[in-house]
Order: C-alpha cells, then sequence, then structure tokens
C-alpha cells in the first residue's frame, strides 16, 4: 500500500480544482481498502470515486482513499432480465455502453453520466425520467469502522430524490464495493417521453428505437447542452430540481404561463432550476473564471483558474437570485468541502 503525501487532486475532480490532501491512497480491490482503513494512521479518512459530484474548496487535511475497485459479473440470467453485479471503481458510462452491448435494458437513459458505479447509489442518479432506484437489485458496502461488509437491498437505501440513506443516516460510515442491477431483456419497455428524447429520435427518423438507439439519443442531447469536463471543469447538474407545493405552483403559474413542469402527485410539482436560472438573467453570467453554463444554466463550470471557493460563492449567488424572483430555494446537488 502506497501512502502519497500532499498530494494534488487536480486530475481526480471533474471541476480540476488544484487542492492538495495530506495523504492519498490508490486501493484496486476488497483487501486493499481494508488495509487502509485498519491503519488509519493520523488523519481522516475521505472517500473518492469519480470526483465528479463534488467541489473542493480547499485542501483535505484527510487521508483521501480512492476506490478504484474494477469489475463487471453476470450472475443470473432468465428468459426475462439478468442480474449484472458492478464494482464500485468502474466508470459509470462505460459500463451503460457494456450493458447495451449486451442488450440488457434500464439504463440508456442514464447514458453519459460522469463519474464511478460506487457512488451512483448514494445520489441515487436519474435522468430523463429513470433514477437508479428503478433498476438497482441491491448493493454491497464496507462499514468503514469495523470493516465488514454488508448488503442492503433497494429498500434498505431508502431512495428519494437525488436522496438515499448513504447521504442522512449512514452518511459518512459506508464504503459502497459493488451495486448489482436487474435489466431486461428484449422486449425492452422504453422511456422516450421524457426531455427532448422522442425528438431527437423523430429528427433521426427513428420510428421504432433499440436501446442503443436512446443511449445516443440521450448522449446527442446531453453533448448539446453539456460541456466535457475534460475541456472545460464542471461536474454536470450543480443544483436539484426544486420541488414546490402545487398550491404554490399554480401562484407561480398565473405569473409566468410558461413555466415548466413535472407533476410529483396530487400535492407537489417539480420546476427544473435550469429554466429558473435561465429565466432570472444567470445563463452564461461569469464571475471571473467561475460561470454559468452559456448552453445550461444548470450547470456551472471554471473557465480556467477558478477556485473552489469562487464556485461557491457563485453558486450561493445563483440561489440568491433564484429565491428573490421566484421564492424558491434551490439546492445544491454536489458535495461541497
Amino acid at each position: 500500500m502506497v501512502i502519497l503525501k500532499n498530494y494534488s487532486l487536480k486530475n481526480y475532480n471533474t471541476f480540476g480544482i488544484d487542492v492538495h490532501a495530506k495523504e492519498f491512497i490508490e486501493v484496486k480491490s476488497i483487501e486493499e481498502l481494508q488495509l487502509a482503513l485498519k491503519n488509519q494512521g493520523e488523519w481522516p479518512i475521505f472517500l473518492l470515486g469519480g470526483g465528479s459530484n463534488m467541489l473542493l474548496t480547499k485542501n483535505l487535511d484527510y487521508r483521501v482513499i480512492y476506490i478504484n475497485i474494477r469489475g463487471i459479473y453476470l450472475l443470473k440470467e432468465t428468459d426475462t432480465n439478468g442480474q449484472v453485479k458492478v464494482m464500485a471503481g468502474e466508470n459509470w458510462h462505460d459500463f451503460v455502453n457494456y450493458t447495451i452491448d449486451k442488450n440488457y435494458g434500464g439504463l440508456e437513459n442514464l447514458s453519459l453520466i460522469p463519474g464511478h458505479v460506487g457512488t451512483s447509489p448514494i445520489q441515487n442518479i436519474g435522468a430523463y425520467g429513470v433514477e437508479l432506484k428503478d433498476v438497482m437489485l441491491d448493493c454491497e458496502a464496507m462499514e468503514i469502522s469495523t470493516q465488514k461488509i454488508k448488503s442492503f437491498t433497494n429498500a434498505d437505501c431508502r431512495f428519494g430524490y437525488r436522496d438515499s440513506i448513504f447521504k442522512n443516516e449512514l452518511k459518512n460510515k459506508y464504503i459502497i464495493l459493488s451495486v448489482t442491477f436487474e435489466l431486461s431483456k428484449p422486449p425492452h419497455q422504453l422511456k422516450t417521453t421524457y426531455g427532448a428524447i422522442g425528438q431527437e429520435l423523430a429528427k433521426n427518423h427513428i420510428p421504432t428505437p433499440t436501446i442503443k438507439d436512446v443511449s445516443q439519443a440521450v448522449i446527442a442531447i446531453r453533448q448539446s447542452k453539456l460541456p466535457d469536463p475534460k475541456i472545460l471543469g464542471n461536474c454536470g447538474s450543480f443544483f436539484k430540481n426544486p420541488i414546490i407545493s402545487s398550491h404554490q405552483y399554480k401562484d407561480l403559474q398565473n405569473k409566468y404561463p410558461t413555466m415548466p413542469n413535472y407533476p410529483i402527485d396530487e400535492n407537489l410539482v417539480k420546476i427544473p432550476a435550469g429554466w429558473l436560472i435561465e429565466q432570472a438573467g444567470l445563463k452564461g453570467y461569469r464571475q471571473g473564471d467561475a460561470g454559468v453554463h452559456e448552453k445550461q444554466a444548470l450547470v456551472l463550470v471554471n473557465y480556467g483558474q477558478a477556485t473552489g471557493s469562487e464556485l461557491l460563492t457563485l453558486s450561493k449567488y445563483v440561489q440568491n437570485t433564484v429565491h428573490a424572483k421566484f421564492g424558491i430555494q434551490i439546492e445544491a446537488e454536489v458535495n461541497i468541502l
């Protein structure tokens, strides 16, 4: 086990923020992870996956453990579905491509989401009408204090909108080692009505799409709106889409008739945060090298030399401006350190 001192995390976070960790360890097996936890040393533990859902605002006085445990395994297959176990260090989009190549359906709407598989249950990642909870069977996780491994069913995870038990009661107590998915075999039940998927398929004259067609449509939509973090530092969607009461939505609809909405139930409505930010006049807004992306207002970007603190200041300005205009408080989706 190699322990690196005062190690730069610039290449380990998609914002490209150059902060340093007191200690850095890369683990490639469960045994190496157990060893890194048992011999913790003087610094507290910080777990790092794909680095796509965090904003680093300062140097970390932590032992950063980079989870790079790999492997994809077919556990079971029936006439209707397949159960696939994926280790935490696998790249999420690479795994989605694997499932499409095998003609397993369910993840195609989640194409091109940055990050690793191991962090996907924590956030209950979602896009275009699909969430991780819709396809996850269970996950295995290691308790940090004891290094014991426990299995969590879908119900155990208490999934909510961009939320799970791992962000609440079990925050900083477990490390996800693997995730098992139950995916469909043909004929697949496709979800193409959310967002612009149907329009993209129609534009390409695809009346009866395959899961690969849906995936390619999602990729095209995301690439048209979202910058490549390798070129322009970002972490994808920075803010959650707020959920407001139906009563509040009706009041706002009278003033803003074109406000898009997605009903949750008879009492709650989800509003796109990107629309709110754009209507507040902040699409393309910059404070130095920290900016709101010119094509997708939901995304904050690092134009080169922005610090984490500068991006945090910008995010608070966006939140305050939206609240002042609409009376809606939008929350950050990313972890801020």
